[in-house]
């Protein structure tokens, strides 16, 4: 038979392993589509992401030739912020959790 204090901290570990799972950075990933401009989504993100005109045209690069790039990084908030956005100026972005 198991005791109160047993059970209570069997099942605090499982909490407690999520936990630090989602304390681990995700990245925000966008991908190639057949619609957008080079020269738009260089835009993009420059104003979305601060990134001077040759970062932002080496992610774009990224995007167009290998099909996707990951261009911010972060909590799962502040990631899922950045996607929104993305989708809201038109190009196809998702969120993956790093390992």
């Amino acid at each position: 038979m198991t005791t109160p204090a047993a059970t209570e901290q069997t099942q605090a570990e499982p909490a407690g392993a999520e936990v630090a799972a989602e304390d681990q950075p995700w990245q925000t990933v966008v991908w190639n589509d057949p619609v957008n401009l080079m020269s738009y989504v260089t835009y993009v993100f420059q104003k979305l992401f601060g990134y001077s005109r040759e970062k932002a045209t080496k992610l774009m690069l990224d995007v167009h030739h290998k099909g996707k790039a990951i261009v911010s990084s972060g909590s799962k908030e502040k990631v899922e912020g950045d996607v929104a956005k993305l989708h809201a100026a038109g190009l196809w972005a998702t969120m993956e959790h790093t390992s």
